[in-house]
């Protein structure tokens, strides 16, 4: 990228980026010349929206056809109650142009879609997923791996947000893993039917967002690259996986539009209250007892490594083609990480194919290393 020089103003606006040895003026420079597109204005995107307008990015791209909400202001923060109705990308221009005059605002007015999408992202540099939707997710990572670009990932769920950097240039000159070999396919979908996010959460994780989107422009530090951040906002604890590409993914030629397993359950029933659950007490109690149950585990194979109750390992994205493998004969019992992608596979399971045995485990893995055992790692 063609550097610029930095005028007396810029000077003064960026002086505490200009004192950091790793930064100075030639990393300042970087980020004036750094065009990065961030798709989503809402929760995510508004702190790094915010963020990286502060830090001086030149060009900052906002693509979302969506509107304020009341609702979105718990946790929206580039609007106010005033803006209830309004366009969230044409609101975001006005914003970040306030705070910063010096950065150069391209507003898309309208969703990301398998026809667009290649076509909105070539102007840019880097790309930040900042929505709320596992299709569009992917849809994002298959197009920056046809594109060569990065894409900075940004997840949040209840208390429990993801960080990492996807198709990033390796040293080696060939790129990171990308979405795809964490998640092959769309799986757990919470969005589909909303399950909520304490309000600061987004703040936190958009803020992550926002550093990985400097260090990939400045090149200093080390990016999440081949490394997934997991943050609890419950215990204020972190963790990173380390991950590689998965050898079982095909390689991405195409743009295709996924077909999410579990929105296609019903949500009006999909509800726990209609759900049959046990608790990690119960489940020891079948596994003392010698009951003959079946256990079936519903996280992703890098999941499992890290801490498994036994059973057998049937990604959510993989249940239904894989369903033969679950018993309709005897209690089978469903769990995950932390209860809710096990909830919406024993949904699916019951509303599609009629099965009335299936048992969700309460709180999953966390509440049986917190109740149960704690040698069993929690992450």
């Amino acid at each position: 990228m063609a550097l610029e020089n930095l005028d007396r103003a810029e000077i003064n606006r960026y002086q505490r980026h200009l004192v950091i040895p790793e930064i100075g003026m030639g990393g300042q420079q970087k980020l004036k010349a750094a065009k990065v597109l961030v798709v989503g204005a809402g929760g995510l995107g508004s702190p790094v929206l915010l963020y990286l307008a502060a830090a001086g990015i030149g060009t900052l791209g906002i693509a979302d056809g969506d509107t304020v909400s009341e609702s979105n202001l718990q946790r929206q923060i580039l609007f106010t109650t005033a803006d209830v109705g309004k366009s969230k990308a044409f609101l975001a221009e006005q914003r970040l142009l306030a705070l910063n005059p010096f950065t150069r605002i391209v507003v898309l007015n309208e969703a990301v879609t398998k026809e667009n999408v290649l076509e909105v992202i070539a102007p840019y540099d880097i790309i930040v997923d900042a929505t709320d939707n596992f299709l569009t997710r992917y849809l994002l990572n298959d197009a920056c791996v046809l594109a060569g670009k990065p894409l900075v990932y940004g997840s949040i769920y209840r208390f429990e947000g993801q960080v990492s950097v996807f198709n990033a240039i390796a040293k080696e000159g060939d790129r990171s893993p990308h979405y795809r070999d964490l998640y092959p396919v769309p799986g757990a979908s919470p969005n589909c039917a909303e399950s909520g996010v304490i309000g600061v959460l987004p703040g936190i994780v958009g803020s992550m967002q926002a550093n990985e989107v400097i260090k990939l422009v400045t090149g200093v530090g080390e990016t999440l690259a081949g490394r997934l951040l997991l943050y609890d906002a419950l215990t204020a604890e972190s963790r990173i996986i380390r991950y590689r590409k998965n050898p079982k993914v095909a390689a991405i030629t195409e743009l295709k539009v996924e077909a999410d397993a579990s929105c296609l359950v019903d949500e009006k029933v999909n509800d726990e209250k209609n759900m049959k659950e046990i608790t990690v007490e119960q489940l020891k109690e079948l596994r003392d007892s010698g009951a003959d149950f079946q256990l079936i585990d519903v996280r992703e194979p890098h999941e499992f490594e890290i801490a498994n109750l036994g059973g057998e390992l049937i990604p959510l994205g993989q249940v239904d083609v894989q369903k033969d493998k679950i018993s309709k004969d005897k209690q089978v019992v469903i769990h995950c990480r932390s209860g809710a992608r096990s909830g919406n596979a024993v949904t699916f399971l019951e509303q599609k194919y009629g099965y009335n045995n299936l048992y969700n485990l309460k709180g999953g893995i966390l509440a049986w290393s917190d109740q149960i055992d704690p040698t069993v790692p929690k992450y």
